[in-house]
């Protein structure tokens, strides 16, 4: 067993940096509305492998935005489910497509394939530029198939801070809760990519901001993967996870 991933018990697929919002928190910074994705028979392989290694605890994907390419996300889930991983969550900002039939499609598509939670990114910044109504659609969809759903909203300084992004959102946040749809914690916005860029007044230059997300890289609880198979200093196109695995150390 590699030491420096002794408790991995996670992982995370970034399905694609293509999005269907440009929105100006983004920490990954602009997206163009296609692009490279993840291969969803690759990602499965690495799945079983890793779990037949590691008691694997929960999955994500995510994006960019991941319905975009629903099928892989489907595979990804499927085979987590098949392997006895029991948190099994996507988050996405819900728009992938203005077609109620094809909302509802994929909506089935997730239930099917094992999706038992879904964070729904709705706030003041996705909805600066992503459309409510085909979202809501997809909320009912989810709602309906019975997969927990939450919304998931980013926060500018904090979620008690006065701002107008945080006020505007807690007004969006309203339409969802009045769907019955719960709130979760959500995300603080992280200095970094278009938040730099678009919200720089809000951030302060003396204060030492970590990424919330970033792992010890001597003590790595989460295989990231991202579109191209990267992970780990690896690649899971290229080479074998259990290769991977043995071959880790950090930078």
């Amino acid at each position: 067993m590699n030491p420096y991933l002794r408790n991995l018990n996670r992982i995370e697929f970034v399905v694609t940096y293509a999005c269907t919002g440009q929105c100006k928190h983004c920490s990954e910074g602009s997206h163009m509305s296609g692009g490279e994705h993840i291969d969803g028979d690759a990602a499965a392989r690495m799945v079983s492998g890793l779990c037949s290694m590691y008691q694997i605890d929960s999955l994500m994907t995510f994006g960019g935005e991941p319905l975009l390419y629903p099928d892989e996300v489907c595979k990804i889930h499927a085979t987590a489910r098949d392997m006895g991983i029991v948190k099994r969550q996507l988050i996405t900002n819900g728009y992938f497509s203005k077609d109620e039939e094809k909302i509802r499609d994929v909506a089935a598509k997730l239930v099917g394939s094992g999706v038992n939670a879904v964070l729904l990114s709705v706030d003041a910044f996705h909805q600066e530029v992503i459309p409510i109504e085909p979202v809501k659609v997809f909320a009912a969809a989810v709602q309906e198939a019975g997969i927990l759903l939450k919304a998931h909203p980013a926060w500018l300084v904090s979620a008690e801070d006065d701002n107008p992004y945080n006020r505007q959102t807690h007004e969006i946040l309203r339409q969802f809760e009045d769907m019955g749809i719960p709130v979760s914690d959500g995300n603080i916005i992280f200095p970094s990519g278009n938040a730099i860029k678009y919200l720089k007044e809000y951030f302060h230059s003396e204060e030492d901001y970590s990424d919330p997300y970033e792992d010890d890289p001597e003590d790595v609880r989460a295989a990231c993967v991202s579109p191209n198979g990267d992970v780990l200093g690896g690649n899971i196109y290229r080479t074998d996870i259990t290769d991977v695995i043995e071959n880790y150390k950090p930078v």
